[in-house]
């Protein structure tokens, strides 16, 4: 079983994409190699796949707080488990229900009414999954772009105390700690990594 997401850029085109394109390739650059993990298409999207899907949702809150230190901008996301039955080099010329699924619920996210979603081979699953991220996207949903840069530093560097992450950023560590209660990220996280354990008994 591998995951791959499907995903755009929410009002891409209000902002150049000189402006917003690197920062999405550096985020997807985080989780593999181009084109073999992750391709863009489309101008404004792109397709990953993560040979371990207990990583999924890393992936998803590192994007989702990546696009988000723009101001005005957003991403969907449909999020697939299943198998990789044929191999391109391409990301974007392979196949299987990994794919399938991804494409599938990314198609309803507008009809869910939230940015993320999630489809396994599994419904029980997909129906537990996606009503706590529904409730997850609240935070997420509403974080700045000051939230979201220090959101983002926090999952890049997850060992660094607030003191010095307050010192990458240029703020004091009050500053820092304020930030992060106002992105509710202990909860977003305590969410984050609650979720393989949902997953894995599946696999």
């Amino acid at each position: 079983m591998e995951a791959v997401i499907t995903g755009d850029i929410i009002n891409s085109t209000q902002r150049a994409p000189t402006i917003w394109l690197p920062t999405l390739k550096s985020a997807l650059g985080e989780w593999g190699s181009e084109p073999t993990d992750w391709e863009l298409y489309r101008g404004d999207s792109f397709q990953l796949r993560l040979s371990n899907p207990l990583q999924l949702m890393d992936a998803a809150v590192w994007m989702k707080a990546a696009i988000r230190t723009h101001s005005g901008l957003d991403v969907r996301m449909g999020i697939g488990v299943g198998e990789i039955s044929y191999r391109s080099e391409r990301i974007t010329e392979s196949n299987g229900t990994a794919f399938i699924h991804s494409g599938e619920i990314f198609d309803q996210l507008a009809k869910m009414d939230q940015h993320i979603a999630l489809k396994t081979p599994w419904p029980a699953l997909d129906e537990e999954v996606n009503m706590t991220l529904r409730l997850a996207l609240i935070p997420m949903d509403r974080w700045t772009t000051t939230s979201a840069l220090t959101v983002l530093e926090v999952l890049k560097h997850p060992g660094l105390t607030q003191t010095e992450l307050g010192s990458k950023l240029g703020i004091a560590q009050n500053a820092v700690s304020t930030r992060l209660s106002r992105a509710h990220l202990d909860a977003i996280l305590q969410w984050k990594d609650y979720f393989p354990t949902k997953l894995l008994p599946y696999l």
